[in-house]
């Protein structure tokens, strides 16, 4: 009778034990700042074949473009006080059946929706898609799922045109709103574009209200911009149908010194990440912009904060890989932006 009772005991306490193991890890969880933590080796990756995903750009490919060093396809981020649940896309695509994802932004935005799709696209390999690519839209569909993810290609937000005085960035006017308009879930980003000088700069002047102005501070325009995007979510989105996200500042390494390592020209060469939590160059600028728009909205917006996960991955560029000129700013898919996703996912569980 003794050893009966105390069997049992010790399976309630055993049950009970377990259960406030995992209440207490899915507090934590929902508790953990995401994007504080280090890049750490895991031979569970990369969790796709990038040679038999159709939707990789080909600057993106690394592997199929001739990089032979595989090291940088297997690590993960782990977040300094929990652990991220692994990604599931079958679970991904069910649990946001009959809905559609839109990514807004430049290539770094696209950079995200390849890896996306090749993460969905490997996890039902059975399953049907439709896939339809324009100039400045890439839509993949799973009808069996009734999902869609899409890209949308808009570098500033706002618009650029062309006028009797040169191309214009007017900065208190929504280029593509329209098109925005009854996603489920979308994720913003812009930044890169606005730090263009030079031969890159793709405008002559900026406008607010009815004054051009030729030189601006590039920082205190892409503010006027953001905030002109900041308010049409306040005012156009209602949070209980659209959720959104903004991808925040991606890093780049075309200087050696940023990283404590002088004798490297640029990201060429690069194999392993930087180890630990702390990188030792500068942040950007657009941090503080972005985050201090973020802070007077009044609808909710959620920070996918990747700046500090991407400055300590210099090794997860395409460098010579890019079928062209060195490319230390965008990500192999396979590769870094897979974390990304890996985040939003955590992010929309926690929700």
């Amino acid at each position: 009778m003794f050893t009966k009772t105390r069997t049992k005991s010790c399976y309630l306490f055993l049950v009970f034990s377990t259960l406030l193991t995992v209440f207490c890890e899915e507090k934590n969880f929902g508790r953990c700042n995401l994007f504080e933590g280090s890049w750490i080796f895991d031979d569970y990756y990369p969790i796709y074949d990038s040679l038999l995903c159709p939707f990789i750009d080909q600057g993106l490919n690394c592997i199929r473009n001739g990089r032979s060093d595989k090291l940088y396809l297997k690590y993960r981020w782990q977040p300094t006080d929990c652990d991220l649940p692994r990604f599931n896309g079958e679970d991904f695509l069910k649990k946001f059946r009959g809905k559609n994802f839109m990514f807004v932004g430049d290539s770094l935005s696209n950079n995200q929706w390849q890896s996306l799709a090749c993460m969905l696209h490997a996890s039902v390999p059975n399953s049907t898609y439709t896939f339809v690519i324009t100039r400045n839209r890439s839509v993949l569909s799973f009808p069996e799922f009734e999902f869609t993810v899409t890209f949308l290609k808009d570098g500033f937000l706002v618009d650029l045109v062309v006028e009797e005085a040169g191309r214009v960035i007017k900065l208190d006017s929504l280029s593509r709103s329209e098109q925005w308009k009854g996603v489920d879930f979308l994720i913003f980003n812009s930044y890169h574009w606005w730090i263009h000088t030079g031969r890159l700069q793709t405008w002559d002047y900026f406008q607010v209200g009815d004054k051009l102005y030729k030189e601006m501070n590039h920082m205190e325009a892409y503010k006027i911009a953001l905030t002109t995007w900041a308010n049409w979510i306040d005012s156009s989105v209602d949070p209980a149908v659209t959720k959104v996200f903004f991808q925040g500042i991606s890093a780049v390494h075309y200087h050696g010194q940023d990283w404590n390592e002088p004798t490297a020209k640029d990201c060429s060469g690069q194999t392993k990440p930087i180890e630990g939590s702390t990188y030792p160059g500068e942040r950007y600028a657009g941090e503080a912009v972005v985050k201090s728009v973020l802070s007077n909205m009044t609808k909710p917006v959620n920070l996918l904060d990747i700046a500090l996960l991407t400055q300590l991955r210099k090794d997860g560029h395409p460098a010579r890989f890019a079928g062209g000129a060195t490319d230390c700013s965008h990500w192999c898919v396979a590769g870094v932006p897979d974390a990304w996703n890996e985040l939003l996912y955590a992010m929309l569980l926690q929700k």
